[in-house]
């Protein structure tokens, strides 16, 4: 009888740990699923209300009105939106497509050029860049840079010009960090094999390695796009808030965030349903953007 308690007892004890194991690691999906789920209910939720509280107004006024319209005048019903439309674009543009070539050439030069020793100060000040607080940006950019631009050019420096630059510096460090650490993921052997057939350093990197890491680095271009789109306060502070369509880079505009930054806080009826709106166009713009990244990282899957 001992002899059989002996023989059955490590193999209730296996079954008693393996059963413990496995509720254990129950838990851990349950708890995974839920903090996935907060996340997407997060999501669903913000854009139901947004969307609830914006597209009324759409119905009262006018889709065409709203983002057609070139007047924003709320207390006289005027809620067009194309002045902040045009003045959002602008400005992402514009700061994507400088931040894009300086990123891209840093990403370089940190991923293949630099000595170790000066890309050990390079890296950590790109990352001291995206930890600054979008405040101290526009802080810097209203005493420096708007008073700098106003010297040069006139107008008093607060200008599309101006929310560009700063944008520009605020959409760096995204950029560089996904396009460098594309560039380190290429494989070993596509460098070997053109520098073997005779090609040079510059060229190796130009027709062999950023080609190949072209779907990370549009996806880190992309990724800045929508930080760029969806800044508020740095703008705010420099580019001058006025609710016109902007005719050259040294006019004064104001884009989506801005218009509803400023006046959310005694907005009502009418009004807020309109900056609602403001939101939503916001929100789609956003959404295309992600929809974007999506593809490409399918693309970069399946090429590979």
């Amino acid at each position: 009888m001992v002899k059989k308690l002996k023989k059955i007892s490590p193999e209730i004890f296996g079954l008693n740990r393996f059963r413990l194991s496995r509720f254990w690691e129950c838990i851990a999906e349950k708890t995974l699923l839920l903090c996935a789920s907060v996340a997407v209910v997060s999501v669903v939720v913000i854009a139901v209300y947004v969307f609830y509280s914006g597209l009324p107004v759409l119905g009262k006024v006018g889709l065409k009105e709203v983002i057609f319209g070139t007047e924003w005048k709320p207390l006289e019903g005027k809620f067009g939106l194309l002045p902040m439309i045009i003045a959002s674009l602008l400005t992402t543009l514009g700061a994507v497509t400088l931040a894009a070539f300086i990123g891209l050439m840093t990403a370089v030069f940190l991923a293949e050029i630099a000595p170790a020793g000066l890309a050990a100060i390079v890296r950590p000040a790109v990352e001291l860049l995206a930890g600054i607080p979008s405040v101290v940006y526009g802080f810097f950019g209203l005493i420096v840079l708007v008073p700098l631009l106003d010297e040069h050019f006139g107008g008093g420096g607060n200008s599309l010009l101006a929310a560009i630059v700063i944008l520009t510096v605020m959409v760096l460090p995204t950029i560089i960090s996904i396009a460098e650490n594309s560039l380190r993921a290429v494989p070993s052997e596509y460098k070997e094999g053109s520098l073997a057939l005779g090609a040079s350093k510059i060229q190796t990197i130009f027709k062999v390695q950023i080609p190949a890491a072209k779907s990370g680095i549009m996806a880190g271009i992309v990724l800045g796009m929508g930080r760029a789109i969806g800044e508020t306060m740095a703008v705010i502070l420099v580019i001058g808030n006025t609710p016109q369509i902007p005719t050259s880079l040294l006019d004064r505009a104001r884009t989506l965030t801005a218009n509803i930054a400023l006046e959310m806080s005694y907005a009502e009826g009418l009004h807020q349903e309109a900056l609602f709106a403001t939101g939503v166009v916001l929100f789609v713009f956003i959404m295309l953007l992600n929809i974007a990244v999506m593809f490409l990282f399918r693309k970069a899957g399946a090429s590979r």
